[in-house]
């Protein structure tokens, strides 16, 4: 089976109830359990803080037990250089989601620090660029080995 975390930044634990224009009505837990169904040849680990150094230690701890990570930091996105440095010192392939479209928001949210040390990035698609990252790893990593 293969394995992949999901990990998101702060305030994403609002996500369905925080300014739902932007983010949608739909928690995070509520997706998961979409996600899971779509792919059950995937095994999620979901992990959600709002301090960065948490997120740095979860992402450290993500090596030698995932194969790729599909990571929103939200407003660490834009800020956090050790948050890169993390992606780029862990050797495990990240895809870059976020729920709105970064690029049509306010200027300071168009620059990602963490996109650069990410395979890819998927931005403004809502919730479905979780399955999009998933449909990804699943299209390019063998689940044989973690």
């Amino acid at each position: 089976m293969l394995q992949l975390a999901i990990v998101n930044g702060p305030n994403l634990n609002l996500v369905g109830t925080r300014e739902v224009d932007i983010y949608g009505g739909q928690s995070l837990e509520a997706y998961y359990k979409t996600l899971e169904e779509q792919f059950p040849q995937v095994s999620f680990s979901f992990y959600q803080s709002n301090v960065e150094g948490e997120l740095i230690n979860y992402l450290h701890q993500c090596r030698g037990k995932v194969r790729g990570i599909i990571f929103n930091g939200g407003g660490y996105t834009h800020t956090s250089i050790a948050i890169a440095d993390a992606i780029a010192a862990i050797q495990i392939p990240v895809v870059e989601v976020h729920i709105s479209n970064i690029h049509a928001r306010e200027e300071f949210r168009q620059h990602s620090y963490t996109a650069a040390k990410s395979v890819g990035c998927i931005t403004g698609l809502g919730l479905k660029g979780y399955a999009l990252a998933t449909q990804y790893f699943v299209d390019t990593l063998s689940p044989e080995t973690t």
